[in-house]
């Protein structure tokens, strides 16, 4: 069998499309080489990234996806899901090897492994960005800390921008070990180096201490602890449907849960 092995970055993948129109190599399958499993009987190419190329394959995706179908492409690489790379290769070579509107061909392995996809990545960006609870630490800067279940910063930093325009603030993934950061004019991703030995030099997009909270926000979280059960109505109370809504993961971001702050 013909396998691609790429980095399994977005380049790499979009390089491995560009590859196989090069060859005329399209019975392959792509693999990430930190899922890859040599095989002795395997055929192996190995996927060097090359920006120029991917850019060159993306571009000619944009001429053959609406713009949905662009983001769902996108959003489904987001997942890191062992499988997803070649079936965004696959799905690619299947968009260029046609001139009818394939995507919308659901009866399609591909189609709609991509289609299933973003819609679960859509959903969890869409919940990170209901139930993020900043905190404010003491050098004035709103903190929050997430482990999503798909790399979903990249697609809300836009989001928390627009709404939180006059803070410096910080979302940081424990899980991908990377966070985004906004200055008061960009978001940028950041890297922490967890020490808990405080760098004086260090600014905060360098190195994250142990979160010192300000004096008030144990007062402003009461606060909304309290509101929050003013307004509950017990007699209407109803687990099952809150659980659907609000499934019991997503508590520890949630102020007036008692698993918030949690680790």
């Amino acid at each position: 069998m013909k396998i691609y092995v790429c980095d399994g970055s977005f380049d790499g993948i979009l390089t491995a499309v560009f590859e196989a129109f090069e060859l005329k190599e399209f019975q392959v399958q792509l693999v990430y080489e930190f899922f890859y499993q040599p095989n002795l009987l395997d055929q192996v190419t190995h996927i060097i990234s090359d920006t120029e190329k991917a850019q060159r394959v993306w571009k000619g995706l944009r001429k053959k996806l609406p713009a949905d179908w662009q983001n769902k492409f996108y959003y489904s690489f987001l997942s890191e899901q062992t499988a997803i790379g070649n079936h965004l290769f696959q799905f690619a070579i299947y968009v260029f090897q046609n001139s009818a509107p394939v995507y919308q061909n659901y009866g399609n392995d591909h189609v709609i492994a991509l289609a299933q996809m973003a819609k679960s990545v859509s959903r969890e960006r869409h919940r990170m960005k209901a139930f993020i609870r900043f905190e404010k630490t003491l050098d004035g800067m709103f903190y929050q800390k997430i482990a999503p279940d798909f790399n979903v910063l990249p697609l809300i930093g836009t989001h928390f921008k627009n709404r939180y325009a006059d803070q410096h603030w910080l979302i940081y993934d424990e899980v991908r070990n990377y966070g985004i950061f906004y200055n008061l004019h960009t978001v940028e991703e950041v890297i922490f180096d967890f020490n808990p030995q405080p760098d004086e030099s260090a600014t905060t997009s360098e190195a994250l201490v142990p979160v010192i909270h300000d004096a008030q926000e144990g007062l402003y979280a009461q606060l909304w602890k309290d509101y929050f059960k003013s307004t509950n109505i017990p007699a209407r109370k109803n687990m099952k449907l809150h659980l659907q809504h609000v499934p019991r993961r997503y508590w520890r971001y949630l102020t007036e849960k008692p698993e918030h702050g949690a680790e």
